[in-house]
Protein backbone atom coordinates (compact mmCIF):
# COMPACT_ATOMS: atom_id res chain seq x y z
CA UNK A 1 0.00 0.00 0.00
CA UNK A 2 2.01 2.87 -1.36
CA UNK A 3 -0.25 6.08 0.38
CA UNK A 4 -1.13 6.08 4.20
CA UNK A 5 -4.34 5.72 5.80
CA UNK A 6 -6.79 7.41 7.81
CA UNK A 7 -8.40 5.13 10.63
CA UNK A 8 -11.81 6.10 11.55
CA UNK A 9 -12.50 5.31 15.00
CA UNK A 10 -9.10 5.43 17.91
CA UNK A 11 -10.60 3.05 20.92
CA UNK A 12 -10.22 -0.38 21.10
CA UNK A 13 -10.46 -1.64 17.58
CA UNK A 14 -8.56 1.74 16.17
CA UNK A 15 -5.85 0.53 17.72
CA UNK A 16 -5.69 -3.13 16.98
CA UNK A 17 -6.02 -1.78 13.42
CA UNK A 18 -2.83 0.62 14.06
CA UNK A 19 -0.73 -2.27 15.36
CA UNK A 20 -1.86 -4.44 12.34
CA UNK A 21 -0.46 -1.83 9.86
CA UNK A 22 2.38 -0.81 11.99
CA UNK A 23 3.49 -4.49 11.53
CA UNK A 24 3.01 -4.01 7.47
CA UNK A 25 5.05 -0.83 7.35
CA UNK A 26 1.78 1.03 6.34
CA UNK A 27 2.09 4.77 7.30
CA UNK A 28 -1.20 5.27 9.53
CA UNK A 29 -1.89 9.22 8.88
CA UNK A 30 -3.82 9.74 12.10
CA UNK A 31 -7.30 9.22 13.43
CA UNK A 32 -10.53 10.58 13.43
CA UNK A 33 -12.52 10.29 16.20
CA UNK A 34 -16.15 11.93 17.51
CA UNK A 35 -15.34 11.21 21.47
CA UNK A 36 -14.34 14.57 22.09
CA UNK A 37 -12.08 13.39 25.12
CA UNK A 38 -9.46 11.68 22.77
CA UNK A 39 -9.34 14.56 20.35
CA UNK A 40 -5.48 15.95 20.48
CA UNK A 41 -4.00 12.98 21.87
CA UNK A 42 -1.73 10.82 20.69
CA UNK A 43 -1.66 7.05 20.39
CA UNK A 44 1.61 4.91 19.57
CA UNK A 45 2.92 8.31 18.38
CA UNK A 46 0.15 8.84 15.88
CA UNK A 47 -2.09 11.86 16.22
CA UNK A 48 -6.18 11.69 16.72
CA UNK A 49 -7.27 15.03 14.84
CA UNK A 50 -10.92 15.31 15.06
CA UNK A 51 -14.30 14.57 14.18
CA UNK A 52 -15.16 11.77 12.06
CA UNK A 53 -16.75 13.76 9.64
CA UNK A 54 -13.89 16.70 9.17
CA UNK A 55 -13.70 17.54 5.85
CA UNK A 56 -10.48 18.93 6.41
CA UNK A 57 -9.21 15.17 6.72
CA UNK A 58 -12.44 13.17 4.70
CA UNK A 59 -11.18 15.08 1.74
CA UNK A 60 -7.88 13.35 1.50
CA UNK A 61 -8.83 9.76 1.07
CA UNK A 62 -8.97 8.70 -2.37
CA UNK A 63 -6.10 11.30 -3.55
CA UNK A 64 -3.43 11.63 -0.51
CA UNK A 65 -4.31 8.62 1.91
CA UNK A 66 -6.75 5.72 2.11
CA UNK A 67 -9.26 4.88 4.53
CA UNK A 68 -9.61 2.67 7.54
CA UNK A 69 -13.40 2.18 9.51
CA UNK A 70 -12.22 0.87 12.95
CA UNK A 71 -15.92 1.45 15.06
CA UNK A 72 -17.59 -1.14 16.91
CA UNK A 73 -21.24 0.16 15.94
CA UNK A 74 -21.68 -1.72 12.88
CA UNK A 75 -24.59 1.15 12.01
CA UNK A 76 -21.81 3.91 12.47
CA UNK A 77 -19.30 1.70 10.26
CA UNK A 78 -21.92 1.28 7.81
CA UNK A 79 -22.64 5.09 7.73
CA UNK A 80 -19.31 6.06 7.06
CA UNK A 81 -18.91 3.23 4.47
CA UNK A 82 -22.06 4.79 3.30
CA UNK A 83 -20.24 8.05 3.16
CA UNK A 84 -17.15 7.32 1.35
CA UNK A 85 -18.94 5.86 -1.35
CA UNK A 86 -20.91 8.81 -2.07
CA UNK A 87 -18.50 11.14 -1.49
CA UNK A 88 -14.85 10.02 -2.13
CA UNK A 89 -15.59 7.01 -4.80
CA UNK A 90 -13.67 4.65 -2.56
CA UNK A 91 -13.94 1.81 -0.62
CA UNK A 92 -11.89 1.43 2.87
CA UNK A 93 -9.03 -0.95 2.69
CA UNK A 94 -8.41 -3.76 4.63
CA UNK A 95 -6.00 -4.26 7.84
CA UNK A 96 -4.60 -7.84 7.59
CA UNK A 97 -2.06 -9.26 10.27
CA UNK A 98 0.66 -10.50 9.41
CA UNK A 99 0.45 -14.03 10.69
CA UNK A 100 -3.62 -14.44 9.53
CA UNK A 101 -3.45 -16.94 7.07
CA UNK A 102 -5.76 -16.72 4.01
CA UNK A 103 -6.04 -19.46 1.80
CA UNK A 104 -4.96 -18.49 -2.03
CA UNK A 105 -8.33 -19.37 -3.22
CA UNK A 106 -10.34 -17.70 -0.31
CA UNK A 107 -12.52 -14.36 -1.32
CA UNK A 108 -11.48 -11.43 0.87
CA UNK A 109 -13.61 -8.24 0.34
CA UNK A 110 -12.98 -4.71 1.42
CA UNK A 111 -12.98 -2.91 4.65
CA UNK A 112 -12.46 -6.06 6.49
CA UNK A 113 -10.34 -6.35 9.80
CA UNK A 114 -8.55 -9.99 10.53
CA UNK A 115 -6.76 -9.96 13.34
CA UNK A 116 -3.76 -12.03 14.85
CA UNK A 117 -4.01 -16.08 14.30
CA UNK A 118 -7.19 -16.01 12.11
CA UNK A 119 -7.72 -18.86 9.81
CA UNK A 120 -9.47 -18.68 6.36
CA UNK A 121 -9.47 -21.77 4.33
CA UNK A 122 -9.76 -22.42 1.00
CA UNK A 123 -12.76 -21.36 -1.32
CA UNK A 124 -14.06 -19.60 1.80
CA UNK A 125 -15.83 -16.40 1.46
CA UNK A 126 -15.74 -13.43 3.85
CA UNK A 127 -17.44 -10.35 1.95
CA UNK A 128 -17.00 -6.72 3.02
CA UNK A 129 -16.52 -4.32 6.81
CA UNK A 130 -16.02 -7.63 8.65
CA UNK A 131 -14.11 -7.70 12.07
CA UNK A 132 -12.92 -11.31 12.68
CA UNK A 133 -10.77 -11.09 16.30
CA UNK A 134 -7.55 -13.18 17.09
CA UNK A 135 -7.44 -16.72 16.19
CA UNK A 136 -10.86 -16.94 14.42
CA UNK A 137 -11.23 -19.68 11.87
CA UNK A 138 -13.40 -19.19 8.79
CA UNK A 139 -13.28 -23.32 7.34
CA UNK A 140 -13.64 -24.22 3.94
CA UNK A 141 -16.50 -22.92 1.69
CA UNK A 142 -18.13 -20.73 4.25
CA UNK A 143 -19.57 -17.84 3.19
CA UNK A 144 -19.58 -14.79 5.78
CA UNK A 145 -21.33 -11.50 4.50
CA UNK A 146 -20.98 -7.96 4.86
CA UNK A 147 -20.42 -6.43 8.56
CA UNK A 148 -20.43 -9.31 10.17
CA UNK A 149 -18.36 -9.59 13.72
CA UNK A 150 -16.98 -13.18 14.71
CA UNK A 151 -15.25 -13.08 18.03
CA UNK A 152 -11.63 -14.20 18.83
CA UNK A 153 -11.14 -17.74 18.82
CA UNK A 154 -14.54 -18.91 17.45
CA UNK A 155 -14.68 -21.66 14.64
CA UNK A 156 -16.93 -21.47 12.00
CA UNK A 157 -17.20 -25.11 10.38
CA UNK A 158 -16.78 -25.85 7.20
CA UNK A 159 -19.51 -24.73 4.62
CA UNK A 160 -21.86 -22.79 7.08
CA UNK A 161 -23.35 -19.45 6.11
CA UNK A 162 -22.80 -16.38 8.42
CA UNK A 163 -25.41 -13.63 6.67
CA UNK A 164 -25.36 -9.94 6.97
CA UNK A 165 -24.44 -7.65 10.26
CA UNK A 166 -24.88 -11.15 12.60
CA UNK A 167 -22.56 -10.94 15.58
CA UNK A 168 -20.98 -14.40 16.73
CA UNK A 169 -19.37 -13.88 20.23
CA UNK A 170 -15.65 -15.16 21.35
CA UNK A 171 -14.74 -18.73 21.70
CA UNK A 172 -18.13 -20.15 19.63
CA UNK A 173 -18.72 -23.35 17.69
CA UNK A 174 -20.63 -23.10 14.47
CA UNK A 175 -20.39 -26.59 13.19
CA UNK A 176 -20.21 -27.15 9.26
CA UNK A 177 -23.21 -26.47 7.25
CA UNK A 178 -25.50 -24.32 9.66
CA UNK A 179 -26.94 -20.88 8.46
CA UNK A 180 -26.37 -17.82 11.07
CA UNK A 181 -29.32 -15.56 9.92
CA UNK A 182 -28.59 -11.70 9.17
CA UNK A 183 -28.72 -9.69 12.36
CA UNK A 184 -29.09 -12.52 14.34
CA UNK A 185 -26.37 -12.73 17.89
CA UNK A 186 -24.56 -16.07 19.20
CA UNK A 187 -23.16 -15.66 22.55
CA UNK A 188 -20.01 -16.30 23.61
CA UNK A 189 -19.36 -20.06 24.05
CA UNK A 190 -21.77 -21.44 22.30
CA UNK A 191 -22.05 -24.51 20.28
CA UNK A 192 -24.62 -24.16 17.58
CA UNK A 193 -25.90 -27.15 15.91
CA UNK A 194 -29.07 -26.27 13.92
CA UNK A 195 -29.59 -23.25 11.96
CA UNK A 196 -30.23 -19.94 13.59
CA UNK A 197 -33.46 -17.59 12.40
CA UNK A 198 -32.71 -13.59 10.99
CA UNK A 199 -32.54 -11.28 14.51
CA UNK A 200 -32.92 -14.68 17.03
CA UNK A 201 -30.36 -14.42 19.95
CA UNK A 202 -28.87 -17.67 21.24
CA UNK A 203 -26.55 -19.21 23.69
CA UNK A 204 -25.48 -22.22 25.42
CA UNK A 205 -24.39 -25.37 23.87
CA UNK A 206 -26.35 -26.60 22.37
CA UNK A 207 -27.26 -22.93 21.36
CA UNK A 208 -30.50 -22.26 21.69
CA UNK A 209 -33.26 -19.18 21.40
CA UNK A 210 -32.56 -16.38 24.68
Amino acid sequence: MENPVLIFGAKALGKTALDIFNRNQVIVYGFLEDDASMQGTEIGEVSVFSTTDDENFTSLIGNKCEAFIALEDRTERKTLVEFLHETRQTQPVNAVHPSAILSENAHIGHGNLIAAGVIIQTFAKVSNHCVLHAGAIIDTETEVEDFVQIGAGSVIGMGAKVRENAFIGSGVTIVGGVEIGKNARIGAGSVVVENVPAGATVFGNPAKKV
